[in-house]
């Protein structure tokens, strides 16, 4: 066995689980995998100026390539800045791995003020990781980091941590790497699954529902496939946007608190069968909730999901793609009856939504419409918690699967810059394009320098409204427009950019299209500042 230092160890260990990108801010707890790093090429560290980038960057990484990124921090501060983005992680079942530090081995709990102390850093990461551990001897290292792979890479995906203190990463000891197992994906209960066909086969308009889970399983082509055997169409929450291509027939496209084409049609459903959601509160709105005697057939890898917001006719605990394969499978084997959803009544309903956006909301519906027409199909829109990203939920197709990234019921400010430039890391070579207002992009304006320095090409757009736009809103809405407190100034963000070495443009809503080409061709990170009034979101609108 080889003799390695623990941070040796966390390399190794790290590129034998095929990881490409350590996102990381240098700290006293941690430079012994920093020293680990030096001279290393398959394993590029990449250093952020604040923890909680690191982590949304990794997560950024995670959510492109379905494979986990990593986040490197000191313990104490460290995770705690850390926290927001491994929080949204969780939310959205992203396979991020946090590696953190901690006080040496003699000062563990003793609560005596050693340098980033906290007691104890455990439960401050257990509500928002799936698994977790701490590691006191350089032989346990790579045991652990298999481990948080391992339970990444299973059931439901969501971020794990492993901690290791001061003194063990500088360490030395005998460490060995077992080879990696290839873990096939659950499948439903065959039983359950003859059940669930029956129920769609009988149903008199049956529906789909796909979420989040439709995408971290890449389960896409195997729900068209179904879809399109059963002729039945598909609504998806904003974490299961692109699930199938939002221009396909079937598609109800995108629903967000209780909007969307699926609001004309939810009514009329009998089945639902929903894909990797647990029917949150978002589509409990009375238009697109499910009422008695809709029957509910609920697939999700995680059991703890069955039945928690609606009751289960057939429960469904599988990989979605493995079910919905083995689904369609069942279905093949009966009559299916299709026609029972018309053409006609489908595009009724897409249009009727999209006069609705008119009407309601039309600077929004055409500064949406712009970036769409602007962008590749296969272009990655990154949307923050602004006006835009949220009006993006409804009114952007989305034509190809892990093309929209949100941060789901977190709805975390200052996410999308950050976690945008891990996503173009992992697409260097496509369109990456986030959507951030002025209030969340001040959270983490200095990872400008990050993305000049690593030659990270995003293209930011940050809807300025000198507010905190939401929350202004809220009060013109719900407190007789009495504004205190919300509203904002701002530098010159174009100018801002500059300063970083990036380029800066500025846009009215009427010239975006034109900019973002500019920006999207100069191959340079880029912020285009668009002024915006006040506007309001969906949640504040009630019909």
């Amino acid at each position: 066995m080889p003799r390695m230092t623990g941070g040796e160890a966390v390399v190794e260990a790290l590129k034998k689980e095929g990881v490409e990108y350590l996102f990381s801010l240098p700290g006293v707890q941690i430079m012994g995998v920093f020293d680990a790093l030096y001279g290393e090429k398959d394993l590029r560290l990449v250093v952020v100026r604040h923890e909680q980038t690191a982590l949304y960057m990794a997560d950024g990484y995670a959510r492109v390539t379905g494979k986990p990124g990593v986040g490197l921090v000191v313990p104490g501060p460290g995770v705690q800045n850390a926290l927001a983005a491994v929080g949204t992680a969780h939310a959205c079942s992203s396979p991020v791995l946090l590696l953190a530090g901690q006080v040496e081995s003699r000062d563990l709990g003793k609560d005596g003020g050693a340098l980033h102390e906290v007691n104890d850093q455990l439960d401050m990461v257990r509500p928002v990781t799936k698994w977790c551990k701490r590691v006191m001897k350089v032989e346990e290292i790579p045991g652990a980091i298999r481990e948080a792979m391992r339970q990444m890479r299973t059931g439901r995906p969501r971020p794990t941590e492993v901690e290791i203190p001061w003194d063990t990463m500088r360490s030395s000891g005998e460490v060995e790497f077992s080879p990696g197992e290839a873990l096939p994906p659950a499948v439903a209960d065959p039983q359950d699954l003859s059940r669930a066909a029956e129920l769609l086969v009988k149903a008199r308009k049956p529906l789909i529902w796909a979420g989040g889970g439709a995408i971290v399983s890449d389960a896409s082509a195997e729900l068209k496939d179904l879809a399109e055997t059963l002729g039945a169409p598909v609504a998806m929450t904003a974490q299961g946007k692109g699930a199938i291509p939002e221009n396909h027939p079937l598609s109800l496209g995108g629903a967000y608190y209780g909007f969307g084409p699926v609001r004309w049609a939810m009514s009329g459903a009998d089945v639902v069968l929903t894909v990797g959601t647990r029917i949150t509160w978002q589509q409990g709105r009375p238009s697109t909730a499910l009422k008695p005697p809709q029957k509910l057939i609920q697939l999700d890898a995680d059991a703890s999901m069955i039945g928690k917001n609606y009751p289960a006719e057939v429960a469904l605990v599988s990989d979605a793609k493995a079910a919905l394969k083995a689904l369609a499978g069942e279905l093949r084997k009966m009559k299916v009856e299709k026609g029972r959803w018309s053409s006609s009544e489908l595009e009724q309903c897409r249009e009727n939504h999209r006069k609705w956006l008119q009407e309601k909301v039309p600077l929004q519906f055409q500064i949406v419409k712009t970036l769409r027409k602007e962008l590749e199909d296969d272009a990655i829109f990154v949307c923050g918690v602004t006006n835009i990203g949220y009006w993006a939920n409804l009114a952007y197709e989305v034509r190809k699967p892990r093309t929209f990234i949100t941060s789901s019921y977190f709805a975390t400010l200052g996410f999308s810059f950050p976690t945008a430039l891990g996503v173009k890391l992992a697409a260097p070579d496509r369109q990456v394009v986030c959507v951030v207002g002025d209030g969340g992009f001040l959270y983490a304006c200095a990872e400008l320098a990050t993305a000049v320095r690593y030659g990270i090409n995003l293209v930011t757009i940050v809807f300025n409204d000198q507010a905190f736009g939401s929350t202004k809103s809220d009060q013109v809405v719900n407190f007789k427009s009495r504004i205190v407190g919300t509203e904002v100034t701002n530098p010159d963000f174009a100018r801002l950019a500059e300063i970083f070495g990036a380029r800066g443009f500025k846009a009215t809503p009427e010239q975006l299209g034109r900019t973002l080409r500019e920006a999207l061709a100069s191959k340079q990170p880029a912020v285009i500042e668009v002024p915006v009034p006040t506007m309001i979101a969906p949640f504040q609108m009630f019909e």
